[in-house]
């Protein structure tokens, strides 16, 4: 068994800590090489004086100070980085094999380029890479030998099913199962009133602010469609989602013959997380199996488009091409942030969003200098908007 040097870009968030406490079950089969973090200046410490990486990397100079100063007492060879070019550099440095992608939103999406571009096994927990960039991020990765395993546990869930299934023909349609968040009982006159607290407190899954809101807004399950798409390639119309408070059921595939093949699972990103570092063996992850005799019902209805009009949004930009896709997660982060600093209502994201796109137009994506170019422009004109209507 060969052992895997892993970094992790995005260590100190929900999947990174999730992923380092798998990676402390199997010291035989993995390292730790580089941890990159952000904000948690001391997490990202303690993760360093545990795992003893080679190098980390968090956001700026003045971090990257702080921690070398941190450093001197516990006589670690421990290079620090910081900023872009050290998260690209852990990323795509020749000892690593294996990436895990968990920086969250559009920041994910360079180094997670740099990682495809080494050839590196990717576990891809950052969905706005494929949003963004998902077809030239898959020619890359076929250009450069890198792979791509899913670590969303609902395109986890299909991989599980899919892996060995070379024909897409014989597959009718992929149905992702939605929680629905903390909304899914309001009426859309209740949620003109919802305050950030009700938003961030997701019934099944501890993660953070960003997709936290998003999950509230099903807006992660739109981006999740169109991260399907490109991750399965799929058109639209095979792509479909469906409500599943209880979160057991983590996606299904139907094929052509009527069968549908599904993976269960408690609501813990331990168990995806374990299965991409594995792959393609199983490994344990620390999660205890789902006990049948002891579920509660599991229930499974429609998504009101109308209600949550993030995920109506999100299939019609995947509908209208990929530009369309690069402006609505752009414009999704400044109405994130918006309401997360109290300056619009939850109701007002997707208004901002959807008045956004209204200024998109489609543009053929040949690099990832044209994806950057539509997303600073659509978070420019989102600006505006802001700025000028709320």
């Amino acid at each position: 068994m060969i052992m895997k040097l892993i970094s992790i870009l995005g260590s100190t968030g929900s999947i990174g800590k999730s992923a380092l406490s798998v990676i402390n079950l199997h010291p035989g089969r993995f390292k730790v090489f580089a941890l990159g973090g952000f904000n948690n200046i001391d997490l990202l410490l303690e993760q360093t004086i545990k795992f003893k990486p080679s190098y980390i990397v968090t956001k700026d100079l003045p971090s990257k100070k702080l921690l070398i100063d941190k450093l001197k007492d516990t006589k670690l060879e421990t290079t620090v980085l910081f900023g872009e070019e050290g998260y690209s550099f852990i990323a795509s440095h020749e000892e690593v094999t294996t990436v895990i992608a968990a920086i969250t939103g559009s920041a994910g999406l360079i180094s997670t380029i740099e990682a495809a571009k080494s050839g590196k096994q990717i576990l891809l927990a950052n969905k706005e890479s494929m949003v963004m960039a998902g077809d030239l991020l898959n020619k890359i990765c076929l250009e450069n030998n890198a792979t791509l395993i899913p670590v969303d546990s609902e395109h986890n869930a299909i991989f599980q099913v899919l892996p060995s299934q070379k024909d897409s023909q014989d597959i009718k349609k992929i149905i992702l199962t939605a929680s629905g968040g903390p909304f899914r009982e309001f009426d859309t006159e209740n949620l003109k009133n919802v305050t950030i607290d009700q938003a961030l407190n997701h019934p099944n899954w501890k993660m953070g602010k960003k997709i936290s809101i998003d999950s509230a807004t099903m807006m992660n399950k739109g981006l999740e469609v169109i991260e399907a798409s490109h991750l399965f390639k799929l058109n639209m119309d095979k792509i479909e989602v469906v409500m599943h408070p209880q979160s057991i059921i983590h996606s299904f595939v139907e094929f052509i013959d009527g069968s549908s093949l599904s993976q269960l699972g408690n609501p813990d990103m331990r168990i995806p997380i374990a299965y991409a570092l594995g792959y393609p063996d199983r490994i344990a992850s620390g999660v205890e199996g789902v006990l049948l005799d002891k579920l509660p019902n599991l229930e499974f209805s429609k998504p009101d488009l109308k209600k949550f009009r993030c995920l109506d949004l999100s299939y019609q930009c995947l509908a209208m091409g990929a530009a369309h896709c690069i402006s609505l997660n752009a414009s999704n982060e400044i109405a994130v942030e918006a309401f997360l600093l109290g300056k619009i209502s939850f109701i007002q994201i997707p208004e901002l969003i959807e008045k956004t796109l209204l200024t998109a137009e489609t543009t053929y994506i040949n690099s990832v200098e044209d994806v950057l170019e539509i997303d600073n422009l659509a978070r420019i004109e989102a600006a505006k908007i802001l700025n000028k209507l709320f």
